[in-house]
């Protein structure tokens, strides 16, 4: 059996080679533009650091590789360091499996942060002393009411907040009241700590914002030590500016929270990094949101985190996307400040551009249609010579048998065929992709329904390999397999995981889950492969000679039995031809 080369998806990028892998050159952005201007002005001691800060609560998606890429991206432009740090600060949410998930994911898309892993739960004791020593100065203090007095208490964007009843509580009340929070004397949600700012002030974060809660819950890390928790606003600031990160890039919702990130750290009189914001990634057809993407994950709209049809890196590594291809991608959609909808359509040219170039052709019929050829000897077989990649010269090629029973594509055939269709027919001829001529003599049809069930044809052994030497002419060419040599697979075919273009606007009295594509997913169990796919690696990823490219799946497939997941599909003329005769 002759074996198809498997390719090696699996390069090992070093550091900072992701900022734009081997696609367009960097494209000039704001961010670009002020890092530039503050390393020439020697801000900082002309020292670069960023940071890529996820929480822990679930996979990575899409919109983090903009992060992601982002941050390592221009510190490795720049000459300087990103650290990697999990802000681990709600135990109730956060799991060992998504800060694991997180790391791959991120040395995956060609990423590497050497010794600088941190967490926020690393500065726990700091950050706890920190909140003391606003408390010390008037600044902070434990507040009694509920969360939802809290909320009403804060007021609306067009009227002020008030006070809490508990607001001018004696330093050393609020000291003690602390010690005993973090002793955990009381109970969940009773008490919190709160930092005295101002309550009319037109920016709602500012209206003396929650520093820490109370919540009985062991940390993946830190285990039952702590039962006090610091809020997302009040650890992100002070982390920064103990790592010593210098531009700590967000995203645009985090822009009315920077007052308050400047406010904790002046009031310190600590290190104060730059936060400076971006408009985060929006993609057509795909929701980014965590929390919608849980709820896909747990009312099992998907088959888990990993689901190909899932935006989440593990989902589109799963399907068969590049990190070149990603990383390409988050060149080219450029940094901003306003919102926008990206076309997923441009995501899905980043990675035919990249596919194109590296994977492996081979010969895969998904819905297979018999083919007998009469006059080829019973029992004969033979060895075609086939490219690997047109693209490539070096990649060679490969041996692909041929037999007198062949499988072509059930959509490659019509009885009576309209003008435009140039694929096969009764009476007419085509080519056979590296092997002959073939003329369609008979059909069989199923006695019962009347479908097609076989085909009865002949070849011209003088055109092998494809060419006639009478100059003689065809319309089409078609991929095949060898029947007895086929090997039988499944094939899955996804689709956008939404109808609708913006699934996150949602009308009234609808569910974004409304939206879900009922045919998202399709699969096939009767898929006929060249053999020499059996034992292709998990992860692997081929095109399918005119029918797109498809990539082994991690998960389900077995020795010996691969399942084919389609990654992205090729140009389809014919469909574009029926659209427009539909018209």
């Amino acid at each position: 059996m002759m074996k198809t080369p498997t390719p090696d998806n699996t390069k090992k990028e070093t550091p900072g080679e992701g900022k734009s892998g081997a696609g367009p050159a960097p494209v000039p952005n704001f961010i670009r533009s002020m890092i530039a201007e503050d390393m020439a002005a020697g801000r900082s001691g002309g020292r670069l650091m960023t940071r890529f800060p996820p929480e822990p609560n679930g996979y990575l998606h899409i919109g983090h590789a903009k992060s992601i890429c982002l941050n390592f991206g221009l510190a490795a432009e720049f000459g300087g360091l990103c650290n990697f740090r999990f802000d681990d600060t709600n135990p109730a949410k956060e799991e060992v499996e998504y800060v694991e998930s997180i790391e791959s994911d991120v040395r995956w898309l060609g990423f590497d942060w050497d010794d600088r892993l941190y967490y926020a739960s690393d500065y726990f004791e700091r950050l706890y002393d920190y909140a003391g020593q606003l408390i010390k100065e008037g600044k902070a203090y434990v507040c009694d009411l509920t969360a939802d007095q809290i909320r009403e208490y804060r007021g609306t964007l067009t009227a002020p907040g008030k006070a809490s009843p508990y607001r001018d509580r004696s330093v050393e009340e609020n000291l003690d009241l602390f010690r005993r929070m973090r002793a955990g004397e009381f109970g969940d949600g009773s008490r919190v700590l709160r930092a005295k700012i101002d309550m009319a002030s037109g920016n709602i974060n500012m209206r003396d914002p929650v520093m820490y809660r109370i919540k009985k819950e062991a940390h993946h890390r830190t285990g039952d030590r702590w039962c006090i928790y610091p809020m997302y606003d009040y650890a992100h600031g002070i982390s920064d500016s103990i790592e010593g990160v210098t531009h700590s890039l967000c995203t645009m919702e985090y822009e009315d929270h920077r007052p308050l990130y400047d406010w904790f750290l002046d009031e310190l009189k600590i290190y104060h990094p730059q936060q400076i914001e971006f408009a985060r990634l929006n993609l057509s057809y795909t929701v980014l949101s965590k929390r919608r993407l849980l709820k896909l994950v747990n009312e099992k709209h998907v088959n888990g985190w990993n689901d190909p049809r899932m935006p989440t890196l593990a989902g589109m590594r799963r399907r068969g996307y590049t990190p070149e291809a990603i990383r390409n991608f988050c060149e080219r959609i450029g940094v901003g400040k306003k919102e926008s909808l990206v076309d997923l359509a441009l995501l899905e040219y980043c990675l035919r551009e990249d596919l194109n170039k590296h994977a492996l052709r081979v010969m895969g019929v998904l819905r297979p249609l018999k083919v007998v050829i009469d006059n080829y000897p019973e029992g004969g077989e033979e060895y075609l010579d086939a490219v690997n990649n047109p693209e490539d010269p070096g990649a060679g090629t490969r041996k692909v048998p041929f037999s007198r029973e062949l499988y072509i594509e059930r959509e490659d055939f019509m009885e009576d065929p309209p003008k435009q269709f140039f694929r096969l027919a009764p009476g007419r001829e085509v080519r056979l992709r590296y092997a002959y001529f073939i003329k369609c003599e008979s059909v069989v049809r199923d006695e019962r329904t009347g479908e097609v069930m076989e085909l009865h044809c002949t070849y011209d052994p003088a055109t092998r390999g494809g060419d006639s030497p009478d100059g003689r002419k065809v319309k089409a060419t078609l991929h095949w397999v060898s029947a007895p040599h086929s090997l039988e697979a499944e094939v899955r075919l996804y689709n956008t995981l939404f109808t609708k273009e913006n699934p996150n606007d949602t009308e009234e009295g609808r569910d974004f889950t409304d939206y879900l594509n009922p045919k998202s997913l399709e699969v096939l169990t009767d898929c006929r492969l060249e053999p020499g796919l059996k034992d292709a690696r998990a992860g692997a990823g081929y095109q399918f000679e005119r029918m797109g490219y498809f990539c082994v799946d991690s998960v389900d497939s077995a020795p010996g039995k691969p399942v084919f997941n389609r990654t992205v599909t090729l140009k389809d003329e014919w469909a574009k031809l029926q659209k427009a005769g539909k018209k």
